[in-house]
Formats: C-alpha cells, structure tokens, sequence
C-alpha cells in the first residue's frame, strides 16, 4: 500500500470523524434531513466500494517496478534474445506495463520473422508499441471521472436539501398555525443545514480519495511513457539493418 494514498484515506476518515463528532449530532441531523440524506448516502456506499476495486486495480494488480523490469529486459534485448524477452513478459501481462511491452516485443519479432527490415521494420515496432497502449492505457484511468460526478451529485443534492429546508421553514412562518410555527421552523431549518452538511461530508472525502487515485494511475502512465521509449530505443540501437 502506497504511502501518499493512505495519507489520503487517513486524512479523509479523519476529516469525516471531524465532523461526527461535532456538536451537531450526525444521527439527529440524519432523521431530519429527509430523503436527500439516503441519497448522499447511497452515493457514499457507491464511492467507497469503487474507491476499494480502483485501489486493488493501481496497487496490486498493476504491482510492478517498471524500472527493474526494463533493466531485466535490457540484457536480452542487447544480446538480441528478444524470444526471450517476450517470454519475461508474458510472466506479467496481466499488468498494463507488461502487457505492452509482450504486445510490442511481440509485434517486433512477428515482423523480423516476415522479413522487414530497416525504417519499415523500426515504424512496425513503434507501431506496435502504440497500438498497445491505446488498448491498455484507457483501462488505467477508467472510472474515475466518477468520483468527481459523485462529489458535484452529493454537492448538488445537499444544497436541494437546503432549498426544500428553507421553503419548509418559510412556508412555516406564512401558514403553520401558531403553536407549531416554532417546531416547524426549527425542523425546516435543520432540515436545511444538515443536508448542506452531510453532502459536504460525502464530497469532500470523494475529493481527496479521487485525489491519490489519480496520482497512482498518472504514475503508471508515465512509467509507461518513459520505459516504452527507452524499451523501443534499445531494440532500435540492437537492430541489425
């Protein structure tokens, strides 16, 4: 586990912990919150289960150091044992990294085998190269546009909440018989700050947590980025014209 991501859950579960333990009392706001709190929550649940499967995804399943494993490459790729490097890789095409680097070397050797030789030969590796990552690359990043959706929804629902807490206490002041104006007003009031609360509560943890995933997958990437150039450098400079 990542030390900056746990940062993040640390400081997300702190800054919710904050906030239940205020003075306010969470459960009474809750009750007086109306639907829009089983929404928010709804959403919550949702955001958690898929910050957990997009944790797994960037942590474990994508675990590989892709400078070692670039370095193990190397040597074979210099002594132009590229079977056995594609070999090497297919121990990790289950990660994007390795993944690419089995399609690309792959496509190079496909190529030296049907004949091609010099630039043409060069334009089919990069192209293998590229090809792959435009197959793999989208999957590191997939679904995390919607931890922002969720954090602008739980916003959103939490000012409706006060929108229809307010028009309940006004409504209250204008038409509520006398002796219940004061219980009215107080609920429509607390009806309204709560939802704005709880929704604040929701996003803001969504936030952070988008946050360190986000930082993990752009990690990836750029793993990606550089050792895929440096990779294809390398069969470049051992490739006999």
């Amino acid at each position: 586990m990542s030390r900056g991501f746990l940062k993040i859950i640390v400081l997300a579960i702190l800054l919710f912990s904050i906030c239940s333990l205020s003075a306010v009392n969470v459960g009474r706001m809750f009750n007086q919150g109306g639907p829009f709190m089983y929404i928010i929550s709804i959403l919550l649940i949702i955001m958690l289960i898929m910050a957990i499967i997009k944790y797994w995804q960037l942590s474990f399943k994508e675990k590989l150091d892709a400078q070692q494993f670039f370095l193990k490459l190397k040597g074979y790729i210099k002594n132009d044992q590229i079977e056995e490097a594609i070999r090497i890789c297919t121990q990790f095409k289950t990660t994007t990294i390795g993944f690419i680097f089995w399609s690309g070397l792959l496509g190079y050797n496909d190529g030296v085998k049907s004949g091609k030789k010099g630039i043409e030969l060069r334009n089919h590796l990069q192209n293998s190269f590229d090809e792959a990552g435009l197959q793999a690359i989208p999957k590191v990043e997939a679904g995390l546009f919607w931890f922002d959706i969720i954090a602008q929804v739980s916003t959103l629902l939490g000012l409706l909440g006060t929108i229809f807490g307010l028009v309940t206490a006004f409504d209250a002041l204008a038409n509520a018989p006398e002796a219940d104006k004061s219980r009215l007003l107080t609920e429509g009031i607390s009806m309204a700050m709560g939802t704005t609360a709880y929704g604040l509560m929701v996003a803001i943890p969504t936030m952070l947590i988008k946050g360190g995933l986000q930082h993990r997958a752009d990690k990836i990437i750029n793993d990606l980025d550089e050792f895929s150039v440096k990779t294809i450098n390398q069969v470049t400079y051992s490739m006999k014209d």
